[in-house]
Parts: structure tokens; sequence; C-alpha cells
């Protein structure tokens, strides 16, 4: 297993959301309040975009009229047809013992960390050639 590096932490603040490629997989990578989450950008209903999905809250309820509200952010419903997943696990919110989405552990490491490790960077070799700039890709 090897890990990548997404974005700085300033670039993806609690709230955000951003979606990479990373050997041919579009994973979806969320901040809720500060936790990193990861799921396969693919809904196993039908295929969604769940980095497109709303983040939603858990509500509970134990009997009729006594509802709590928790959990906020944590559940991702899919656009496509609603279904609901947790961002924890990948559960299924309709049947979390068989349907669950695919999910990645992302954390978070320090800069000076980066160079030790299986990290894989992205970097580019450049020259510079009669004053034009190349990248080669």
């Amino acid at each position: 297993m090897s890990r990548h590096v997404i974005a700085a932490t300033r670039d993806l603040p609690p709230g955000g959301r951003r979606v990479v490629t990373i050997k041919g997989r579009a994973i979806a990578i969320f901040n809720i309040a500060g936790e990193y989450f990861g799921l396969l950008n693919r809904c196993p209903h039908q295929g969604g975009n769940l980095g497109e999905g709303r983040l939603i809250g858990l509500v509970e309820s134990g009997e009729p009229g006594d509802y709590r509200y928790s959990r906020p952010g944590e559940i991702l419903r899919c656009p496509w047809h609603g279904w609901e997943f947790d961002l924890r696990s990948g559960r299924s919110r309709c049947d979390p013992a068989r349907i669950q989405a695919k999910c990645f552990a992302v954390r978070v490491a320090p800069g000076e960390a980066l160079g030790e490790g299986d990290y894989v960077l992205e970097t580019f070799p450049v020259t510079v050639e009669e004053n034009y700039v190349v990248v080669e890709v």
C-alpha cells in the first residue's frame, strides 16, 4: 500500500472536499470538523459521484416524538438516488450489513515527515531551454 500526498491542510479546510485520482481510482476526500475521510467516488448502487453528495447528520429515535440529531456532516447522501453512507465506515444506512462504499484511510502528516517513508509526491522534472521553461509529464 502506498501513501499519496493530497493537499496541504490549509487547502482542505473543515467542511471542504476534494476528489483526487490515484492509480486510476477517483477518491472523494472530506474534512469534517478537522477529521479526514476518504471514500471511493462511486456509489455502490448505480455509480453516482459520491464526492458531489450532500453531507447530513444522523437523526435517531428511540420512540415516537423523541428525536436526536447527532454526527453532523458525517452521513453522505448520494446525489443520484439519495442512498446514505456513513463516512467513518462506508456502510450504507439502508443495509449496513451488505452494502458499503469503499473507504480509504486518510490522515494528516507533518511536512517534515514527508521525506520519510513511502509517500508518493507528484513531481515533474523542469529544465530551461533557450529561455523556455519546459515541464516533463
